[in-house]
C-alpha cells in the first residue's frame, strides 16, 4: 500500500550511515519518502547525511539535510524549528541517534559512560522535548524511538552503558506515550536485535572480533533462531507502522524486531 505517511512532515535525527550500504536511519529516511512523507534529515556527520538526501532526491522524494551535535539542546531546539518553518508542521518524530561503546561497569571510565549516557538517551530526550510542543500545535503527532535488545537482555557482549540507556529509551517512550495520549501525541518504540548493518563491517568487527567480520557476522547468525541477521529495512517497515496513521490506537509499547533472540535460550 502506497502512500502510508502521505503528506506528513518527519524528522528523522540518525539519518546517515556509518559506512557504505543501509544503516537503520538511511533506511528508514529513504522509506519514509517513498511512502510520501516529507523528511527532515539530520546527522552528527554532514556528508552521511547529505548522502540520504542525495538518494532520496534521485527517487523524486521531498527532503532536507542538515547536521548538528543532537546532544546539545538548543542545536535540536534551532533544527525542529527550522523544519517548521520549511515545511509548516512537524508531525513525526524519529530518534535514532545511538551506538555502543565496549566494557563493564567495572572497566568503562566514567567519561565513557557519560557519553553513552547523553549518546543514547539524552538525544531521545532532546529530540521528544523540542517536538512535543511543535505536535500540540497541530493536534497530535507521533514519536518513534529506536532501542535495542540490549535493553531487555544481555546479548553476549559487555555493553553495560549501552544497555542500562537502551532500556532507559524503551521505559522513557511509556511514560511519554502515556503521559501525552489524551493530546493525541503517540510515543512507541522499535527494538531490533542483531541487524547486519554497515555498522557491523565497520565498527564491531573492530571491537569484538580483531577485525575478523566475517567471524562476527556467523557468530551473531547464528546467535538468532532465525539462522540470520536483519537489515535495516526490517527496521524501517516497523518504524513506517508506528509512524502512520494504521498505528493510531497503538501508544507506550515496542515492536521487537529481532528474529525470536530475546526469546531464544540464554546466550
Amino acid at each position: 500500500m502506497a502512500g502510508r505517511v502521505q503528506d506528513k512532515v518527519i524528522v528523522l535525527a540518525g539519518a546517515g550511515s556509518v559506512g557504505p550500504g543501509w544503516g537503520n536511519g538511511k533506511a528508514c529516511a529513504a522509506l519514509y519518502a517513498r511512502e510520501g512523507a516529507t523528511v527532515y534529515l539530520i546527522d552528527l556527520n554532514p556528508d552521511a547525511v547529505e548522502e540520504t538526501r542525495r538518494l532520496i532526491a534521485e527517487e523524486g522524494g521531498r527532503c532536507h539535510a542538515a547536521s548538528g551535535d543532537l546532544t546539545d539542546g538548543e542545536t535540536v531546539k534551532a533544527l525542529l524549528q527550522d523544519c517548521v518553518d520549511r515545511f509548516g508542521r512537524l508531525d513525526v518524530m524519529h530518534n535514532n541517534v545511538g551506538g555502543s561503546m565496549p566494557g563493564g561497569v567495572a572497566e568503562m571510565d566514567e567519561a565513557t559512560w557519560d557519553r553513552q549516557v547523553d549518546h543514547n538517551l539524552k538525544t531521545v530526550y532532546l529530540g521528544c522535548h523540542h517536538a512535543i510542543p511543535h505536535m500540540r500545535k497541530t493536534g497530535g503527532g507521533a514519536i518513534v524511538n529506536v532501542a535495542s535488545v540490549a535493553g531487555y537482555r544481555h546479548i553476549g557482549s559487555p555493553i553495560h552503558a549501552y544497555a542500562a540507556t537502551k532500556a532507559g529509551v524503551v521505559q522513557l517512550s511509556r511514560a511519554i506515550g502515556v503521559s501525552y495520549a489524551k493530546e493525541r501525541i503517540r510515543c512507541n518504540t522499535v527494538v531490533p536485535g542483531l541487524m547486519h548493518t554497515p555498522l557491523v563491517e565497520v565498527r564491531l568487527a573492530g571491537q569484538r572480533s580483531g577485525g575478523d567480520a566475517e567471524a562476527l557476522i556467523a557468530k551473531r547468525n547464528a546467535q538468532v533462531p532465525m539462522g540470520h541477521m536483519g537489515d535495516a529495512w526490517d527496521v524501517a517497515y516497523a518504524a513506517l507502522y508506528l509512524a502512520s496513521d494504521e498505528a493510531k490506537y497503538v501508544t507506550a509499547t515496542e515492536i521487537v524486531v529481532d528474529g525470536g533472540l530475546i526469546m531464544s535460550a540464554p546466550l
